[in-house]
Formats: structure tokens, sequence, C-alpha cells
């Protein structure tokens, strides 16, 4: 491995440590009073409702994040902590946002499942599967129409696949010609069910390239990978040749929600996945090179636990802001 290939190695690790150290957190900011999944803990949570993790899937976060410039715009999904961290935003203000606090992002009022940082590009994860493909589109049809030479790149999981806004979102992607690079990041599971079970055909990549979309598909666990297809499918699209699919194949470590124990998984196939996990991956290949990164981790874990100090000493968003942030008819009736 060359020096080059190295440090790039190096930078990719420190994101997906941070992403792995937030995700870890939030997972324990979560356990309190919740029932859900034939599971229940007692206790107060600091983040309520659902907290979907992307532990074990920060490779593809890392490796795609890395070839965006700030203005470039980015979707994510119901699982999208990792996206948002590796895209520059900030971590206080994400996880005051978990917290519901008034410093989030959104000023405490959307959560884990709908942050959004309009600063880096971010325009917002979402709860609903696939629902992000469509607002990536029309994003990417805007920077064409402005010629402003930003991309988007569209996160979306293997469950999104089967439904109407992926085919929908290509097919227009694809008849304008839009800089947008659409990422499946393939888990496997779709909420519960193994998504092999209920997807027909060769998948994501296939469903792609039978619209006229060229298509890579890479182990979604090994962060060189998953960088050096998304460098040239990136340099394509800035180069005014349309949209581009990664494929990127990876592995839910957690459950489909934080309390979620995943009993309906086989565990000797979470063993294995295990034994490919991208951190793991990463940190095998650079103590080769002589690197350690445990200072790496420290550090990452040093900038999570102060987030999760400044969430918990920040206050609630005061009653007068449910009235913010939305639209207004002018009939009053919301009010």
């Amino acid at each position: 491995m060359n020096n080059d290939k190295a440090d790039r190695l190096l930078t990719l690790y420190r994101t997906m440590a941070r992403i792995r150290a937030f995700e870890n957190a939030a997972e324990e900011a979560s356990r309190g009073c919740v029932a859900a999944f034939g599971s229940s803990v007692t206790g107060t949570a600091s983040v309520r409702g659902p907290l979907h993790l992307s532990t074990g899937q920060e490779a593809v976060a890392a490796g795609v994040c890395a070839c965006l410039d700030k203005s470039d715009y980015l979707t994510s999904t119901h699982r999208g902590h990792g996206h948002t961290l590796a895209k520059g935003a900030d971590t206080t203000a994400m996880m005051g946002e978990l917290f519901g606090r008034a410093t989030g992002t959104n000023h405490g009022k959307g959560g884990s499942m709908h942050i959004a940082d309009f600063s880096v590009g971010m325009l917002g994860a979402n709860g609903v599967v696939a629902a992000g493909i469509p607002i990536a589109v029309g994003a990417a049809h805007s920077a064409k129409i402005r010629g402003s030479g930003q991309i988007v790149a569209c996160f979306f999981g293997d469950g999104a696949i089967n439904r109407g806004p992926f085919l929908e979102g290509l097919n227009w992607a694809k008849v304008y010609e839009l800089p947008v690079l659409f990422v499946c990041e393939d888990n496997r599971y779709s909420a519960t069910t193994a998504t092999q079970t209920m997807t027909a055909g060769a998948g994501a990549a296939a469903r792609a390239e039978s619209l006229g979309i060229p298509a890579v598909s890479v182990d979604g666990n090994d962060v060189l990978a998953v960088h050096e297809a998304a460098v040239q499918l990136v340099a394509e699209i800035r180069a005014g040749f349309g949209p581009r699919l990664l494929h990127a194949v990876t592995y839910r470590v957690k459950g489909h929600v934080s309390v979620d124990p995943a009993a309906y998984r086989d565990p000797g196939e979470v063993e294995a996945a295990l034994a490919s996990d991208p951190l793991r991956l990463a940190a095998t290949r650079l103590a080769a090179l002589g690197i350690d990164v445990a200072a790496i981790d420290a550090e990452a874990k040093a900038e999570i636990d102060a987030a999760v100090a400044a969430a918990l000493a920040a206050p609630y968003p005061p009653p007068e802001a449910a009235f913010t942030d939305i639209q207004d008819t002018g009939a009053g009736q919301w009010q």
C-alpha cells in the first residue's frame, strides 16, 4: 500500500471511528422506559422514540461522503446518523437533536429519523422507506437547471428498491441525465425480514442498468473499495455523464431499532458478519503498516462523550417553538 492510500485509509478510519462512537453513545442513551420487539428495560431514556443505528455500516457513509464537496447535497434514510456525520455535521448539534434539545440541528424537533443540516448540504433523513429518492432527484434537477456544479448523493437501503419511488426516481434521473449518485446501502434486512426472500431478480445494480444507469457493486465493509468506486462514479457524474448507482453490500449488526434483539436472525450469521466488521478490517490493514488506531478510537469517544454532556445540559425547545418551521395555510386551525 503506497503512502497516499495509507493516508486515505487513516482519514477514512477516523470518520468511521467517530460514527461508531456516536452510535454506541446514542444506543446507550436510548435505554430507558421502552418496550418493543419483546424487550423491556426500565429507567429514563435520554433519546426517546425509534432509534435506527448504522453500526457496522460505517464504511459506506465514510467512503462515499469523502468524495463529496461541502456544497454537494445528501439525502438519507431513517438510519442516517452515519451519513450525516460523514457529510460534516457537528456531533454536538446532532446529539442535541437526538436528545430533543433546542441546540439540535433542527432545534430538537426532528429527532433521530429526521435530522437535517443544510449548512453541510444534508437535506434530511427520512422515516419513510425510499422517500429520500425523489427528494434527491428533485435537488439534482435543481442543480442542473441552475448550473451550480453540485451533485447529490442519495442513500437508501435494499428494502427501498422494492418500492415505487426507486423506479420513478431512477427513471426521472436518467431521462434528464441528472447529477445524482444513488447509493444502495444493502444491509440485507428490511426491518425484520431478510430482503433476499422478497426481492425478485438480480437486485439493485441490475435494476439500475435496465434503465441505462451504469452501476458498480462493491464490498460495503471495505472502506477503501467503497471510496475508490465512489471516486470513479462521482467523477463521471461531475463530467456530465448522468446518474450512477453504487451497490454496497454490508450488514446491519444491530436490530432494526436499538431495542430490537433481532432474535429472527441466526446467531452464526451475525458472528460471521462481525468477522468482517469495517473498522476491524481497516484497523488490521493499518496495523500492518505500523499504525495503531487506539488513540483515534479514544479521541472519537472523547468527542462524543463531550457531545452527550452538552446535550444533557442543553435546554428543551420552548413550547412556542412548536409553531415555527411549519406551513401556515392562513386559516389558523393548526393553532
